[in-house]
């Protein structure tokens, strides 16, 4: 509350800056955006570790922004082969990478910057599993993260294709194509996504849009959705306590604490931690290993010779796994369709959970072992299956993905059952500070 006085004390001093902030207040919520946000934004005192990830997620996205702002000025989106026989796309990368002032650096941050979303987005999603942050009142910014996550496999998708390298151009032509399996519009859905008949100039500069202008303003009004809602109802905790049932005679929670200064300070050291490694990453792998830029994409892509084994990139394998999990035609369907179905299925479902959840209880912490047996075999099966889809398709292979694709559909669909049925404790009246 001091900070606040302070601002209202500055703000009535009579000085140039004092005046300035009132006159912009007239005008414009400047205070009550910063009170009700920062400031006055009471958040329970007891998060953990796994509230990082919140602002984390945050921090990449204006990243990702800012380094493809950079990389817009020099990419040409252009598939004709220049002088010397190579796609002007892939030499606009190359001269990106060799030519312009510090633009390796730019290029490996953005690239990068891409795995990092997915990482910790996907330790966001989770954190809100663990303690059933989707559960009443959250189902709508669930919802909207939900759809920031389908938004964000979108805008990856359509920026792999930019760099016109082999893997970025058959993994275009294998996903595209995947549309075709839907009866009746497949076809024509697949030709519109491409803009040409083929993978080719249509194509990049269709998805280039996508990438550049398109998927980023979507990006940006569901995150800013998913921002204002949490505010609107409040955070959830470890304990997955109301702390707005309990206030003091100023009616602030008795279990929470201003966001700004000690969440903004508490967030920054998960910032510079977070900075050390990504940096570490940028300078000395930025390759990943081959996954998080895949060897095959340093190769021009050759339309005339295709990849002895084509696979997504590593944020999207788990769900291609599913989708090559499906081999049995059903009702008159072929496989490639059912396929297509249980990967989507397989996104979508996520929005589903504040509906299938039945335990009294939010917090894992106070559920029984059911849940937590079924939590931990998910998580098990999405890494096996992430393993999987980067490896050529075998026997073995095969039939490991069917198991954990049953286990990772059956997560789901038999939560409105195991979580009615599974001993819990009853969550205390305040939160606890474990």
């Amino acid at each position: 509350m001091a900070a606040n006085t302070n601002f209202e004390k500055y703000k009535s001093d009579g000085s140039i800056g004092g005046n300035v902030l009132e006159w912009v207040d007239a005008r414009f919520p400047a205070t009550s955006m910063w009170k009700g946000h920062l400031s006055e934004y009471y958040a329970p005192k007891n998060f953990n570790f796994w509230y990082f990830f919140g602002s984390l997620a945050l921090l990449v996205l204006v990243l990702q922004i800012v380094t493809g702002i950079f990389l817009v000025m020099h990419f040409k989106p252009d598939a004709s082969l220049n002088a010397a026989g190579v796609p002007v796309a892939f030499a606009s990368v190359e001269y990106i990478m060799r030519d312009v002032p510090w633009g390796w650096l730019i290029r490996y941050m953005h690239s990068t910057g891409a795995s990092a979303f997915f990482i910790v987005v996907f330790l966001h999603m989770f954190r809100g599993m663990l303690y059933g942050s989707y559960r009443k009142p959250r189902e709508l910014i669930w919802l909207f993260g939900v759809g920031i996550f389908l938004c964000l496999m979108g805008e990856a998708f359509f920026g792999y294709l930019l760099p016109w390298g082999q893997m970025s151009f058959w993994g275009a032509q294998v996903i595209v194509n995947l549309f075709s399996a839907i009866p009746l519009i497949g076809p024509d859905l697949s030709v519109w996504l491409r803009g040409d008949f083929v993978v080719g100039d249509a194509t990049l500069n269709r998805f280039f849009s996508f990438h550049v202008i398109a998927m980023p303003l979507v990006l940006i009004g569901l995150v800013a959705a998913h921002i204002l809602a949490l505010h609107e109802v409040g955070s959830n905790n470890p304990d997955g306590v109301e702390i707005k049932k309990l206030k003091d005679e100023n009616g602030h929670p008795l279990d929470g604490i201003p966001f700004h200064p000690y969440y903004t300070v508490k967030d920054i050291v998960g910032v510079v931690v977070f900075l050390m490694v990504f940096s570490c990453v940028v300078f000395f792998a930025p390759e990943g290993g081959g996954y998080f830029l895949e060897y095959n994409n340093f190769i021009p892509a050759d339309p005339l010779k295709t990849p002895p084994h084509i696979a997504p990139v590593w944020y999207f394998t788990p769900f291609y796994s599913i989708l090559r999990a499906m081999v049995w035609p059903i009702l008159g369907l072929d496989a490639k369709f059912w396929g297509v179905v249980a990967m989507g299925a397989s996104v979508v479902i996520f929005a589903f959970l504040p509906w299938l959840d039945r335990s009294p209880v939010k917090s894992i912490r106070y559920r029984g072992p059911i849940y937590k047996t079924f939590l931990t075999l998910f998580v098990i099966c999405f890494v096996i299956l992430g393993y999987l889809g980067t490896q050529p398709p075998s026997y073995w292979g095969e039939k490991v993905s069917q198991v954990c694709s049953l286990i990772y559909f059956g997560f789901f669909l038999l939560m409105p059952w195991y979580s009615k049925v599974d001993k819990y404790t009853p969550e205390p009246e305040r939160v606890t500070m474990k």
